[in-house]
């Protein structure tokens, strides 16, 4: 056990791991009831929390990502949705459309000239987790929106 231990310690020593995550790569290495006992001691002694691992994963990814696309990524991460919901709530981040245009402006710069660069520019915009109607809002008027 305390080389599943140590293993543990190592893989949060790089990044910050959901639950969910860190229990998917130590189960390769150890019986489902010893992985439950360290997550447990990991939990215990503050170095394993999906609320620190929300927060974390919020912050660092918040001004590339829209929330559809964060909240996507935290639930695929094994986050519980009342919590990605929680911690979304209270992230300090600029509004949607702040952070929106912000990745327009570095991306693109320059209105669409024709339906094709707009669809294009609505995609990326789309592909990063922002919402239609902001996309639509933005492409019309980036500098306003």
């Amino acid at each position: 056990m305390s080389g599943l231990k140590a293993r543990a310690v190592k893989l949060l020593a790089r990044r910050e791991h959901s639950r969910s995550e860190l229990a998917r790569k130590l189960s390769p290495h150890g019986s489902h009831e010893e992985v439950a006992t360290v997550l447990a001691q990991m939990e215990s002694a503050g170095l394993l929390s999906d609320e620190r691992f929300a927060d974390v994963y919020i912050r660092s990814h918040g001004a590339r990502f829209g929330a559809a696309k964060l909240r996507h990524s935290l639930y695929t991460r094994g986050v519980e949705a009342d919590l990605v919901e929680a911690r979304l709530a209270h992230a300090d981040l600029p509004d949607e459309l702040t952070r929106a245009r912000d990745l327009w402006q570095r991306k693109f710069g320059t209105p669409p000239a024709d339906a094709r660069s707009w669809a294009r520019q609505a995609r990326f915009l789309q592909s990063r987790g922002f919402a239609p109607e902001l996309i639509r809002r933005l492409l019309k008027d980036p500098v306003e929106g």
